[in-house]
């Protein structure tokens, strides 16, 4: 089985378990941390197969937003809640984090997993490093390298005219006395 298979098996099956327990849940802010938990999930899992973490990247910080306005929604609502787990759930999530580490702990040290060949492994890693870091560099080479920049310039423009129009002295947001 290929190294990436089975990361992407391990990947699955943890956002399965987080689907699980998003299920269980009845607290509003436990339930945003298993979302945001199942966004890192999903962040990790479309970028290992698109090889770059740049739409990962994106991703996270959109659903991210958006979790910290629900937060502050559910925390001015229900704000005096106390969590209540149950004993089976709170078993049987133990009992998969366990099974799920003993397979993480067969990925790093192989001499738990007889069936692991090092040759293999090695090439692919070596050949997944260097088509990430090629298909990086094609950012950044002259046919894409002016928009890279064009990019970068606009972003700061934009981020300097957002700081001058929300300045705390000057415009809408001024407190009145």
């Amino acid at each position: 089985m290929n190294y990436s298979l089975k990361l992407f098996t391990l990947i699955l099956s943890i956002n399965l378990l987080i689907t699980w327990n998003f299920i269980q849940m009845k607290h509003p802010l436990a339930m945003g941390l298993m979302l945001l938990l199942q966004t890192v999930m999903i962040c990790l899992l479309s970028g290992l197969m698109l090889k770059t973490f740049w739409f990962s990247y994106i991703l996270f910080l959109i659903m991210l937003g958006g979790m910290l306005v629900l937060f502050i929604y559910m925390t001015s609502l229900a704000s005096n809640e106390l969590f209540s787990i149950s004993m089976k759930n709170l078993l049987f999530n133990m009992m998969m984090i366990f099974i799920m580490f003993i397979f993480i702990l067969m990925e790093i040290y192989p001499s738990f997993n007889f069936m692991f060949n090092m040759d293999m492994n090695y090439t692919n890693n070596l050949l997944f490093i260097n088509e990430n870091s090629l298909d990086l560099i094609k950012l950044y080479n002259f046919p894409t390298m002016n928009l890279t920049l064009l990019l970068i310039n606009y972003l700061f423009l934009t981020l300097i005219i957002i700081v001058k129009i929300t300045s705390i002295f000057y415009g809408p947001l001024r407190q009145k006395n």
